[in-house]
């Protein structure tokens, strides 16, 4: 956590805002929100309003540190592809996987499914080579 999380969390703390509210505009999870807000003495109150808020200054969703935006561009979540590589390993289970494909194997008859290749025909390596290579005769 950067000093200017810190400071962040201190003043919109001070301003009522809530816990998930502070996480999403700093960067950082709502767990070490609390956690730090509870060791300098932030905690206690609920916050008035559940206000949505759009942060003047956003921060690396892996790192913490301060990310300079530009304007007319897409908003960068990350300070680096180093970042956003480590995050998304990380979170699998956020990634929206829309490209999914199901098929049955040309070779064994096994149904399968690929992610992000609509014109897949074989469920495996070897089912490729047995077709490819020794004529063509299932293995079933």
């Amino acid at each position: 956590m950067t000093n200017e999380q810190k400071e962040r969390i201190t003043a919109m703390r001070h301003d009522g805002y809530g816990y998930t509210t502070i996480a999403k505009a700093v960067g950082l999870t709502k767990d070490n929100v609390k956690a730090y807000c509870r060791a300098h003495d932030l905690a206690g109150v609920k916050a008035q309003s559940n206000a949505r808020i759009i942060p003047e200054q956003s921060f690396c969703q892996c790192c913490g540190k301060p990310l300079h935006q530009i304007p007319g561009r897409k908003k960068v979540k990350f300070c680096s592809a180093v970042c956003r590589q480590q995050w998304w390993n990380t979170h699998p289970e956020q990634v929206k996987r829309k490209a999914v494909y199901s098929f049955t194997c040309a070779y064994c008859g096994n149904l399968f499914t690929a992610y992000g290749n609509s014109s897949r025909k074989y469920c495996c390596h070897s089912c490729y080579i047995a077709a490819r290579f020794k004529g063509g005769e299932s293995h079933d």
